[in-house]
């Protein structure tokens, strides 16, 4: 299998070192994407604040796709961004950092917390193989309305479905289901999320019928 299909195909690979001229190509496209993404995420952590339009600029370069109304704070860090899909309304807290060696889509009205990581990329247990650089990559799948607390890690070939709240200091390791909460090390399903919601926003605290305006 080349290159490009074991990146594509959770196998494992390594990043440099081929011999054959399909692999060898790869390698010097994919050494450019690296490059180019450090590049465009330095300018846009070095934009001022006030520069929407320039950080706008930005991100529609960087990414796969970037839906409307996105705001990511700096400093902010990608490792291809080529890889990430962002759909509408998607906010995040400082320090997110996407490790996207292979796709990783996140839905509508998404919200993340401060040092929100998202890692689609492992490496074997078996230390030889790391010797040599082995590693592999597995996609990540963000739904809808799901609220990413701070300092939450999302590992490889996990997937989050719609309405979902993880809690703050999570470690994602497997899928979690659609209207759900869920939190810990290893993150776990703890409760659905039900009506109750609706009428309190935490435990003890009813939602004020003011919310949403003056």
């Amino acid at each position: 299998m080349s290159l490009e299909g074991k990146m594509k195909n959770g196998r494992l690979y390594c990043e440099f070192g081929h011999e054959m001229e399909e692999n060898k190509a790869y390698e010097k496209k994919i050494e450019y994407q690296r490059v180019h993404c450090k590049e465009l995420v330095y300018d846009y952590n070095q934009t001022r604040p006030s520069n929407v339009k320039e950080k706008r600029r930005i991100l529609d370069e960087l990414l796969a796709e970037a839906g409307e109304e996105i705001w990511i704070e700096s400093p902010a860090f990608f490792s291809y961004g080529c890889n990430t899909h962002i759909g509408h309304h998607f906010y995040s807290n400082f320090n997110m950092c996407v490790v996207d060696d292979c796709e990783v889509f996140i839905g509508n009205y998404v919200m993340f917390g401060p040092n929100v990581t998202l890692t689609v990329t492992g490496h074997p247990v078996w230390g030889e193989y790391r010797r040599k650089g082995a590693q592999f990559s597995l996609p990540i799948h963000i739904g809808d309305d799901v609220w990413v607390g701070s300092n939450t890690i999302i590992l490889p070939g996990v997937t989050i479905g719609n309405d979902v709240v993880i809690g703050a200091g999570s470690v994602v390791t497997h899928d979690i289901p659609s209207h759900s909460v869920a939190f810990g090390t290893p993150c776990r399903v703890v409760r659905e999320i039900t009506e109750e919601d609706r009428l309190s926003y935490r435990k003890g605290c009813p939602v004020n019928e003011d919310w949403d305006r003056d």
